[in-house]
């Protein structure tokens, strides 16, 4: 007798054990599901089968994306205050008429409906430094994390970190930190200096909206500029030096427009959620002082729920005006990065 047929049969481990325990009711429901996919191949064909796995994410889309949309824009062509379509006079565009009801366009003070402008020409300020130092912000910790710095792990984490923060957590931290009697004030005290009242004051307000919007959402747009970075073939840099080329022209020669594409999802997502911004800035200020950090969002808001008497209709008719705002400003930056590809080639 051999020695392998002496020895007694191996047992498993509890590990193998455990994974054949978790396998079995996956290996019988993949059994359960192999009837009905050959009866959906046999009548859909092989080209068809695709369809059939979008279906769950089409109704899903179509239930909770179109759907909303359609009674949205229904809303907003209808009249009075009662909730179900149904019951609500259909007005025309007489909503969007109000809306853009103003003597002087430009000048908030001679528009009938002076808070909607208002809510826009605060979210284009908003927009414009938030965005703009965003960008700037991202792509200069990207490529400082990009480099070979000491604990390089660390500072990334770090950098990312309050994306993983609730969006009204970050608001209450620096609202606590902000407070006539919070710890910034408390710090500026002890160094000799006065008090300042930064929900007070309305320059004061609006920067500390911008700030606190940049501080919880540049780790997102630095790590897709990082991985870009990271994309990038370093036989490029390699060559680059070889050759003596000064680092800010391999900066706007090699690095920028390899890193373009990136660059451009960046502005595009950073535009759309600072128009979209409300929960931060809710939290953090109110839209006040009066109505300095009041933006778009909010106007919607308040005329549609929080106001004693709710006017679905002129909520819904903004919202279109801000989605139409926010498509027409997409395609704007798609069209202009196509140009820009095109002028490359």
């Amino acid at each position: 007798m051999s020695l392998a047929t002496a020895l007694p049969p191996e047992r498993p481990s509890l590990g193998d054990r455990l994974t054949g325990l978790i396998a079995l009711p996956v290996r019988w429901f993949m059994q359960m599901l192999n009837a009905p996919m050959a009866l959906a191949q046999r009548l859909l064909g092989i080209g068809g089968m695709p369809y059939l796995f979008l279906v769950p994410n089409l109704l899903f889309f179509g239930t909770f994306v179109v759907l909303p949309l359609i009674i949205n824009f229904g809303f907003s062509v209808t009249g009075g205050t009662q909730l179900f379509l149904e019951d609500r006079p259909y007005v025309g565009g007489e909503q969007y008429g109000y809306l853009f009801d103003c003597e002087v366009f430009g000048q908030v003070s001679t528009c009938r409906e002076d808070r909607f402008w208002r809510g826009i020409t605060n979210t284009a300020i908003f927009v414009v430094f938030q965005v703009g130092f965003m960008v700037l912000f991202s792509l200069i910790t990207a490529l400082v994390l990009n480099r070979r710095i000491i604990a390089r792990g660390f500072f990334r984490s770090v950098f990312f970190f309050p994306v993983l923060l609730s969006p009204v957590v970050v608001a209450l931290i620096w609202k606590w930190i902000l407070l006539r009697d919070g710890l910034l004030n408390a710090f500026l005290v002890w160094a000799g200096f006065e008090k300042i009242l930064f929900f007070i004051e309305p320059t004061w307000a609006m920067f500390w909206a911008i700030f606190v919007s940049i501080w919880a959402h540049m780790g997102f747009y630095t790590l897709i500029l990082l991985a870009g970075l990271q994309a990038i073939p370093p036989d490029l840099y390699e060559a680059a030096e070889m050759d003596g080329t000064r680092p800010t022209r391999v900066f706007w020669r090699i690095t920028l427009p390899l890193l373009w594409p990136n660059m451009l999802v960046v502005i595009v997502l950073a535009l759309i959620k600072g128009v979209q911004t409300f929960d931060e800035v809710f939290v953090l200020t109110g839209g006040g002082p009066g109505t300095a950090t009041q933006f778009i969002v909010q106007y919607i808001y308040d005329t549609g729920f929080a106001n004693q008497i709710q006017n679905f209709g002129l909520a819904a008719a903004a919202s279109v005006v801000l989605g139409t705002v926010l498509l027409v400003l997409t395609l704007a930056q798609l069209r202009f990065a196509q140009k820009r590809e095109e002028k490359s080639r």
